[in-house]
């Protein structure tokens, strides 16, 4: 059998119905290989049948009897408890179903049963509440004496459709003892075959058999995926760029001198760095990370002006609108002295504007284009790209960055982040990128004074509010949002803004500004704040990346414990943009030790790196690097942060590969090609 059966629909394994493959979808189940690929979250040991006379109350068991007795009671309206009678062999004991009132007609009396959930005696009986149930038909139990997998559910999905399926799938797949990992790697890390390990991951027989399994599984995963970036390093050193660029000119120095400061040793050797490689034959790729603050945008603009005098077009993609527009309004300001034509795009654009707009672009008349994911559309096209800016890297991944070389002859590329990586890390996800860091801030800046306090101290809080506004500074208050109540918060943070506006700082105009409002109203409100008209602006974590308020000095986050640290060191990022003295201050009831040690973490240390490593270690670089969003790959299996010596491992050997086969002709090199582009989607844009 081949590869064929992997890529057919779900549907086409036996007892999947369209009703059936529906909920899978809603799953993110497709392919057969996607089910063969939901690998199981834990195992549970359910080796060992037990007697219910021997189990103790509170203890989750597996029992097995025949069907006794059934009977259905309603004890109040709206519940139903249904109780099977069975016997082990031993004696009597019962299964009991809260709300199943099917189960009585489903499971008629004689039938042998397996049960499993939590125990509970008294008055001499012994009562399973039932978690999961299977009819013992003598052949092999799925969910009773055995290690059984325990897999992530979603919607209407279940451990035992999900068990059953599964299996179906594997004994189909029978036959299919193909494998693209090379046997060469195979044997060097003592991993299983593709077959052997699908069927063990699944079912295994013990616990070392299981992890055998899962490192075969998160070892193929990573190194696919440093393979795909290994290619990406190999496809840029492999073309040479249409463009050049001109020495350091006019409207270079000039942009310099009229800086209120001189760039700091860190930024000026980076900016080497960068000008060195535009000036390469090769295309640049490089990755400029820097502490929130730290003045990467400064380098950035000196790389799209560099752009720009000799004689190319920049662009500068931004995550979101705000982030855009602030990018926009900051170039215009210094760049349109010089004569550069810096124009914004963005999805909420009338329809004539914005034709108007990317015809100005392809004419080349447009110099630097400031926008969000709107650049990457097939409708905009420029006339001579040179440079591109990626702002906050870890929401763009591959693909979107490799959407801008179709836009230009393989254009130059720097991408920037404030989320601050460990630099070993950095070489190992952005494995295509060359990096930078800025690991200092600018001369003049204080450290942000940072504070945990408890709810009841918030009259204190906004009392360094009123201080720092009657001496002509500005605060931002950030009410925390979280998907699963959007609207419940978000009528909070309405809320807050109109009591606070209409009670502890009536003296003073107060800000709202939220994710829900149209792009004119956020681009209204930011003004106000950044010309000084609103005093206090309160906020969801919109705010979180890059708004720009040099005379904001506190930063207050409400049910700051509900945050990440990467997240709680963004938005403190917003203010101690300036000479004054600015102040964070977390306000929380931690109810876990994490929450504990992250406020901690917080109040302990303003150092990205330090606090990088402590997320990290805390929370793990899931939600760390936002891989949720798109910068990294979903992985179905590795974990970054404890697999990290496998990750290094994968590295080395498909760095090693990609050297000793640069133009993949060996036939393992074409299979693993075959499957990189499938498993990362690298279609469309993404040449290797």
């Amino acid at each position: 059998m081949s590869n064929d059966f992997l890529t057919k629909p779900v549907q086409s394994i036996k007892t999947i119905g369209p009703r059936r493959a529906a909920i899978l979808q809603k799953a993110g189940i497709f392919t057969v290989k996607d089910l063969l690929y939901h690998f199981p979250r834990r195992y549970e040991d359910r080796t060992r049948l037990r007697e219910a006379g021997a189990c103790a109350h509170g203890e989750t068991a597996t029992l097995r009897g025949t069907v006794l007795t059934a009977q259905a009671i309603r004890p109040k309206r709206g519940l139903t408890v249904t109780k099977l009678a069975l016997h082990d062999g031993l004696g009597v004991f019962y299964a009991v179903w809260f709300n199943q009132p099917y189960i009585k007609k489903n499971i008629p009396i004689g039938t042998k049963l397996y049960v499993t959930g939590k125990i509970e005696r008294g008055f001499g009986a012994v009562q399973v509440m039932v978690e999961e149930y299977e009819l013992d038909d003598g052949g092999e139990s799925l969910s009773a004496g055995r290690l059984v997998p325990l897999y992530p559910l979603a919607g209407q999905l279940n451990q035992r459709l999900l068990r059953a399926i599964v299996k179906f799938a594997l004994d189909e797949l029978g036959g299919h003892t193909g494998d693209f990992l090379p046997e060469k790697l195979l044997r060097k890390f003592s991993l299983p075959l593709f077959r052997e390990a699908l069927a063990t991951i699944h079912y295994p027989g013990n616990a070392e058999d299981a992890a055998r399994a899962r490192k075969r599984f998160i070892f193929e995963e990573l190194f696919l995926y440093q393979f795909s970036l290994a290619l990406c390093r190999r496809e840029i050193a492999r073309w040479e760029k249409a463009h050049r660029y001109l020495p350091e000119g006019k409207m270079t120095i000039a942009f310099l001198e009229s800086l209120p400061y001189r760039l700091t040793a860190e930024q000026a050797k980076v900016w080497r760095e960068i000008s060195r490689d535009m000036e390469s034959r090769f295309p640049m790729h490089r990755l400029l990370q820097g502490d929130v603050g730290s003045g990467k945008t400064v380098v950035s603009v000196l790389a799209l002006l560099k752009a720009v005098e000799s004689g190319l077009q920049g662009v500068l993609m931004a995550p979101t609108e705000i982030l855009a527009e602030q990018h926009y309004y900051g170039m215009k300001s210094v760049l349109a002295p010089l004569g550069v034509e810096v124009a914004l795009l963005t999805g909420g654009m009338r329809k004539k504007e914005k034709e108007e707009l990317l015809e100005r672009v392809s004419d080349g008349k447009v110099a630097v284009l400031v926008g969000t994911h709107a650049l990457l559309q097939e409708s905009v096209r420029f006339n001579k790209l040179g440079m591109t800016v990626v702002d906050e890297q870890h929401r763009f991944g591959v693909r979107q960055r490799a959407a801008f070389r179709s836009k230009g002859c393989w254009p130059d590329t720097l991408v920037m982040t404030a989320t601050p990586i460990p630099r070993t890390l950095a070489l190992t996800l952005y494995g295509d990128l060359d990096v930078s860091v800025i690991g200092e801030l600018p001369p003049g800046r204080q450290p942000v004074k940072t504070y945990a306090v408890p709810h009841r101290l918030l009259a204190r809080v906004y009392n360094l509010i009123r201080e720092q506004v009657s001496q002509g500074r500005q605060a931002f208050i950030v009410c925390p949002l979280v998907e699963e109540s959007e609207k419940v918060d978000l009528q909070a943070a309405v809320e807050l803004a109109e009591n606070l506006a209409a009670g502890e700082f009536r003296k003073w105009r107060v800000g709202l500004l939220h994710g829900r409002m149209k792009p004119f109203e956020k681009e209204d409100v930011m003004t106000s704040f950044r010309q000084g008209e609103t005093k206090i602006l309160v906020s969801t974590t919109v705010i979180e990346v890059g708004v720009d308020a040099p005379n904001a000095t506190v930063m207050v986050i409400l049910d700051a414990d509900r945050f990440g640290l990467a997240q709680l060191h963004q938005l403190r990022g917003r203010v101690g943009r300036s000479a004054y003295q600015s102040y964070c201050v977390l306000v929380a009831g931690p109810k876990t030790e994490e929450g504990r040690a992250r406020l901690k973490a917080m109040t302990r240390t303003t150092d990205g790196f330090a606090l990088a490593e402590e997320d990290l270690r805390l929370r793990g670089p899931g939600e760390f690097y936002g891989t949720r969003q798109s910068g990294l790959p979903e992985f179905k299996i590795a974990d970054l942060l404890a697999d990290w010596k496998i990750l290094q491992a994968a590295r080395e050997e498909a760095l090693a590969w990609i050297s000793a086969d640069p133009h993949l002709q060996r036939p393992e090199s074409k299979v693993l090609l075959d499957e990189a582009k499938t498993r990362f989607n690298m279609g469309s844009g993404f040449t290797l």
